[in-house]
């Protein structure tokens, strides 16, 4: 029994060699990581369905949802009506549909959607 104690000993974490430190953190992190992004994708699909069906209300808008081509803002624009995108410089939009007018439906990264002007936007 003495033996088997002596041969396990114990040894702090700044004495352990570089790899096996970080060998553990990456196993650790990896397996709380996983988790986290199984949560945030539920909650980020909820809320993208949730804007789809405010947007189908909202613009009455019955056909398939489709990506036409993507465009980046060119420059940043409040929003003055409930149904215009509020927009920043740099951001990239997915364009869905064209509207009467110089307006475009976009969608934004975080899902919602919105009348955009075709002067504020630099397609590729």
């Amino acid at each position: 029994r003495e033996k088997d104690d002596k041969s396990k000993n114990w040894v702090p974490k700044f004495l352990m060699a570089k790899e096996e430190k970080e060998g553990r953190k990456s196993s650790d992190n990896l397996e709380r990581n996983i988790f986290k992004v199984k949560k945030s994708n539920a909650e980020k699909s909820k809320r993208m369905e949730k804007e789809e069906k405010l947007f189908r209300e909202t613009f009455l808008y019955e056909k398939e949802i489709s990506v036409v081509s993507t465009a980046i803002a060119e420059c940043s624009v409040p929003s003055s009506r409930r149904v215009d995108l509020p927009i920043t410089a740099g951001e990239q939009l997915e364009v869905i549909d064209a509207a009467e007018g110089s307006a475009v439906i976009c969608r934004n990264s975080q899902g919602r959607y919105g009348y955009v002007l075709v002067e504020h936007l630099n397609f590729r």
